[in-house]
């Protein structure tokens, strides 16, 4: 029987007794389970039911009715950031992801699931699990359908993958929609978390079929409710009239439902309405915002029946009982107002034709210009969304709600950022039905948890490369109870810093931003900085932080923002093999025409000659399979000139000249051997340096670098 009942829309909670305290035993003997990790995406602390929301979640409900809810479970504040860490059990700057998906010219900042790191799927796979995975993935920049796609899902670790490499995208026509490694199409009467639903639920029936003596593990990223707000029209129609009272109603509701549940204290209070948020009664286009969050709980309801759809499956396939079920989100409510500023774009008033994608094309944009169907996509301040022809967010007034009683929002690190529900259910090993777990746990436990539950192990190589330590503990103990022993849990996210030790925090906004103390026993909701009154613990925590910080890969600091480098003004270069020149000393190529003039004395037929930046942005002359090819990077897009023939024996004198439209040749030995239109001049100047007869950081072309190209070689190179 469940712990509590809701309805569809009322705020009455009904409580029966909790169930006694039984441990979770894990023995040596007992079957492997399969396991199951979903999570929300840009989902706040307080919108599903069994959280204090108002949503109808009847499916996360019975879960965690039959389950354990987490009270003070974390992530890292941001999308890419929190998938690295979840996948690996590190914390994302180990793993390569500190920020998102750029290279930011540092080992913690590369945009990229680094190779020092393994994920779930490989630990588990290397123990005899199936893996799957249906949903976002958004670990790597190369989200073209040509790749690179060595750290796409397939290659690590899962036997199956259907879902989008890119971070976000229409939920009618998203982004690098994917199944295994083949870029697809979308389909008749698509609806992207429909899809992650049926995927995931297909993957279960398979695996019963074909697998029935093997566990698995599945990983379910849903997009719902991250922007663009699109949703069903049966689900919008379903919350008609749910938010006509305005958020500062919609918050101070959640706040009592979650003082009744125990999810949080009497004490801490419920935080003050965000300053730049005006009064419900105050403020301007109400309509406009109360359909915003109508289509935000629409998108929530319909992910919540995917998931009933995927305890389904296993119900109907005897594989429930023995399954572990983990559900959270991988940051706090989005403040984000993408798309919804501003006047109506495009113009209304204006005449204008956009040519539609069509049924087979392949969805690249983030923002499509225009539905298949070929409406224009409009964004702006007042624009109703819901179907496919719009693109806004739900915005900062109802990411306040969504938050609720916490500070801040998805960036930073209080509470608001990095707070997310935590179900945890698994019939055949957790016997506390309803019950709620109050201490502390963190992404980087999901990878313990799961090698612990398997009987797995943790490698300290894979591949041939060293793999870090795991920084998490499992979170069996937890499921009975029990305690979980760590020196201390630690953020970093675009400058904003903390660190949690037992009870007390230590969080600051921005690198400049002063450190604040909070006893979250007392404050969770962070209104009470003790910074002044207790310093010597102030500074303790901060050393601890910054000895993390050094260690971890998160220094420096928002690296992108110091970018803006004393770049030399040659525009003139004359440069012999081995030649080495850093971001500073490299040619300013961003948005300039370029000009090489190569002379290989080797005989040797593959490597590069020249190569600048990496596998985000830059240009390589190199030889491969005796032909000359001239690849150029924009933002991890690559396009290769190629010789039609191979490179005649002996010395070659090879002359390439890049326009400023994009435009390119190449001539060996004075006989031109390829011409064509590129993509044009790099728009962003590559965070790596330049070399001659290698490519030492990320590959720029279609070779693994560093792909060296011995004997002599002189290279003169001009920009304009």
């Amino acid at each position: 029987m469940p712990a509590f009942i809701r309805g569809r829309f009322t705020t009455r909670l009904l409580f029966v007794g909790l169930l006694a305290l039984s441990s979770v035993v894990v023995g040596a003997e007992s079957e492997r389970p399969n396991i199951v990790i979903m999570m929300a995406d840009d989902m706040g602390f307080s919108d599903i039911g069994c959280y204090g929301g108002e949503i109808h979640t009847p499916a996360l409900d019975e879960l965690a009715a039959s389950g354990v809810r987490f009270t003070q479970f974390y992530n890292t504040g941001r999308c890419c950031p929190t998938r690295a860490s979840l996948l690996s059990g590190l914390y994302p700057h180990q793993a390569g992801v500190g920020w998102m998906m750029s290279d930011d010219g540092y080992d913690g900042y590369r945009g990229e699931l680094n190779r020092n790191c393994v994920t779930i799927a490989e630990v588990l796979g290397a123990s005899g699990y199936r893996t799957y995975m249906s949903g976002k993935w958004h670990v790597t920049k190369s989200i073209g359908p040509d790749g690179p796609k060595d750290n796409w899902p397939r290659q690590r670790g899962f036997d199956r993958f259907f879902g989008t490499i890119h971070g976000a995208g229409s939920f009618f026509d998203p982004a690098s929609l994917t199944r295994d490694n083949t870029q697809i199409p979308p389909g008749e009467d698509f609806y992207y978390t429909d899809a992650i639903s049926e995927n995931a639920a297909q993957y279960v029936v398979d695996h019963a079929d074909a697998h029935s003596g093997k566990p698995f593990f599945m990983y379910v990223a849903y997009t719902a409710p991250h922007w663009p707000m699109h949703a069903l029209p049966e689900d919008i129609r379903r919350y008609r009239g749910e938010y006509d009272n305005g958020w500062e109603a919609i918050r101070t509701q959640r706040y009592l439902r979650m003082l009744k549940m125990g999810l949080i204290k009497q004490e801490w209070g419920l935080t003050d309405r965000d300053s730049t948020v005006p009064p419900w009664p105050e403020a301007e286009l109400r309509d406009w915002h109360i359909r915003r969050m109508e289509v935000y709980a629409a998108m929530i309801d319909r992910m919540d029946q995917g998931v009933s759809r995927i305890v389904k499956a296993l119900k109907k396939t005897d594989q429930f009982d023995n399954t572990l079920i983990l559900f959270l989100a991988d940051n706090g409510g989005c403040a984000e107002e993408y798309g919804s500023r501003g006047a109506v774009r495009p113009d209304p008033s204006k005449l204008f034709t956009l040519k539609a994608l069509g049924k087979d094309g392949l969805q690249s944009a983030m923002q499509p210009p225009v539905t298949r169907d070929g409406r224009p996509v409009k964004t702006g301040e007042g624009v109703l969304p819901g179907p496919a022809d719009t693109y806004v967010a739900y915005g900062k007034p109802w990411a306040n709600v969504s938050n609720t009683p916490f500070r801040m929002y998805k960036h930073w690190v209080h509470e608001g950022g990095i707070s997310s529900p935590l179900i945890a259910h698994w019939p055949a090993r957790i016997d506390r039905a309803g019950e709620l777990e109050n201490q502390p746990g963190h992404l980087i436990d999901l990878m313990a948890t799961c090698v612990d539950v398997a009987g797995a192990e943790y490698p300290q190589t894979f591949k041939e490369k060293s793999i870090k330590p795991l920084e998490g503990r499992s979170l069996v103990p937890a499921f009975s109870g029990k305690q979980i022993e760590r020196e201390a849990l630690y953020w970093e996210h675009e400058g904003n810093r903390a660190v949690r030790v037992g009870k007390w925090k230590l969080v600051a906004k921005g690198e400049k931003g002063p450190w604040e103390l909070y006893d979250l026993d007392k404050d969770r909701t962070e209104r009470n900085d003790l910074s002044e009154a207790q310093p010597e613990r102030a500074e303790k925590m901060a050393a601890l932080w910054q000895a993390y910080a050094e260690r971890a890969n998160v220094l420096p600091l928002n690296p992108r923002n110091k970018r803006k480098a004393n770049f030399t003004k040659k525009k003139r270069f004359q440069l012999t093999q081995g030649a080495n020149l850093s971001r500073e000393r490299a040619p300013f190529v961003e948005k300039k025409p370029l000009t090489i003039d190569a002379v290989v004395g080797s005989s040797a037929r593959d490597g590069v000659i020249v190569a600048q930046g990496g596998d985000a942005q830059g240009f390589s002359l190199y030889l491969k399979a005796g032909k000359i090819h001239f690849a150029t990077r924009r933002n991890g897009k690559l396009t290769v000139l190629s010789s039609t023939e191979k490179a005649p024996d002996g010395k070659l004198t090879i002359h390439l000249r890049m326009s400023k439209t994009g435009a390119a040749s190449i001539s060996v030995n004075g006989a031109a051997v390829a011409a064509g239109q590129g993509i044009g001049p790099l728009i962003v100047m590559p965070i790596d340096g330049l070399q001659v007869g290698a490519d030492l950081n990320g590959a720029v072309g279609d070779y693994q670098a560093p792909f060296k190209l011995d004997g002599d070689i002189q290279v003169r190179l001009a920009i304009e």
